[in-house]
């Protein structure tokens, strides 16, 4: 390219640091290095998030390659630079305002990714040799692709290692969840001594400490929270069903849960005198007329924790009532606040009630006096669970 190398902008526009040095870091590229432009892109659209660009800056900046007529950038060529008018811009950009162009392009250069190569006027354009090949050309200089292009790969890559280490955490996560939820339930059916309500309780509050947008840092220390927890439930399972060497090997087993959940509690409802080691219901009632208007898909899909607990999954209502028939002494409702529901509810209501407290477990302190509140209201005719399971879906299509 003949003539001076225009370094900074045209009119009131000011020269940043920014900018400064990324014209460094093109001076300091080496002659002759060539990149695939659309895989640079590909990097750059990766790394965004570190770059601090949007998506409506990518598609400026795609625009802008379309003007290059080669797929390979080359240092130091003197072909470079692209110098389409803001209309044909606007156009490859997907009709994007002019207004909002001008600022894309403005991060774009602040970001490092292109540069200005501004003519006297301000104008963009090319002045051709006798031969008709480009001497010199004003407008957008894509070397900083070329010269950052090893800067965005290992960008790329960290977030690529981020990425898939929260894929590695969620998955814990969820690993970890559906072991404890069916742990505690074989627990009480297999009726292991130990604090059921206690460890449920500690379950739910570490499930109720994940942010509805999870990042790496918030979501490692709880999958190792969940894993210890399921490590102590699991090892009172395995001391229960190991043949019994002395009298105290239950003993023992009891003694290693309790004193493990020194700090998180839950109070059973006042009158709960159940016992921890018996099963938690007989065989459920025949269902009442009514008690059928709720589809049990539309009820799983607003309480779908309660699946966490079947041993065999939930394809019908039987399996249903004897999922809720285990959770409900976990929750720490007593059988009386239990006889109570079941009298005004209906077998089938009062269980999908048990479900949705505990969708609700962590913002719900007495699951017993809850109960026995909406117990009271629906015998007052002002209680109906249309509305309730409404709620818990709408909540979970926010999430």
């Amino acid at each position: 390219m003949l003539g001076q190398i225009p370094t900074t902008p045209f009119g009131r526009r000011a020269l940043s640091r920014a900018v400064v040095n990324t014209q460094r870091l093109v001076k300091e590229c080496p002659n002759g290095k060539p990149v695939h432009k659309w895989q640079v892109f590909r990097l750059v659209c990766e790394a965004k998030a570190a770059l601090d660009i949007s998506d409506r800056a990518l598609a400026v900046l795609n625009a802008l390659l379309t003007f290059h007529p080669e797929t390979v950038l080359v240092s130091g060529a003197g072909d470079l630079v692209v110098f389409p008018s803001n209309r044909a811009l606007m156009l490859r950009a997907h009709g994007i305002a002019p207004s909002t162009l001008r600022r894309h392009l403005a991060v774009l250069i602040e970001c490092g990714l292109i540069l200005r190569r501004d003519s006297p006027n301000g104008k963009r354009f090319a002045r051709k040799g006798a031969a008709g090949d480009v001497e010199q050309a004003f407008g957008f200089d894509l070397g900083p692709l070329i010269a950052r292009a090893d800067e965005f790969a290992a960008l790329a890559e960290t977030i690529r290692a981020e990425r898939r280490a929260l894929a590695l955490a969620r998955q814990a996560v969820a690993l970890c969840r559906r072991d404890i939820a069916k742990m505690i339930a074989t627990g009480i059916e297999e009726r292991v001594p130990a604090d059921w309500p206690g460890l449920h309780r500690s379950f739910i509050d570490i499930l109720s400490s994940i942010p509805r947008r999870v990042d790496l840092e918030a979501l490692e220390p709880i999958a190792e929270t969940l894993a210890e927890l399921a490590a102590i439930i699991l090892t009172a399972l395995e001391q229960h069903v190991k043949p019994a060497e002395s009298g105290a090997t239950e003993s023992r087993s009891e003694h290693h849960i309790q004193s493990s959940n020194t700090e998180i509690s839950i109070e059973p409802e006042p009158g709960f005198r159940e016992s921890r080691a018996a099963r938690s219901e007989p065989d459920p009632k025949p269902m009442r007329s009514g008690e059928m208007a709720f589809p049990l898909g539309m009820v799983l899909e607003a309480c779908p924790d309660l699946a966490d607990y079947a041993r065999h999954g939930i394809s019908h209502w039987r399996d249903f009532i004897a999922t809720a028939a285990v959770i409900r002494p976990m929750l720490g409702i007593s059988p009386s606040a239990w006889a109570d529901a079941r009298a005004v509810l209906g077998e089938v209501q009062a269980c999908i009630v048990v479900a949705a407290i505990l969708q609700r477990a962590s913002a719900i302190k007495s699951p017993g006096g809850y109960l026995r509140a909406l117990t009271r209201r629906a015998q007052a005719g002002s209680f109906s669970l249309g509305p309730m399971l409404m709620a818990l879906m709408s909540a979970r299509n926010r999430d």
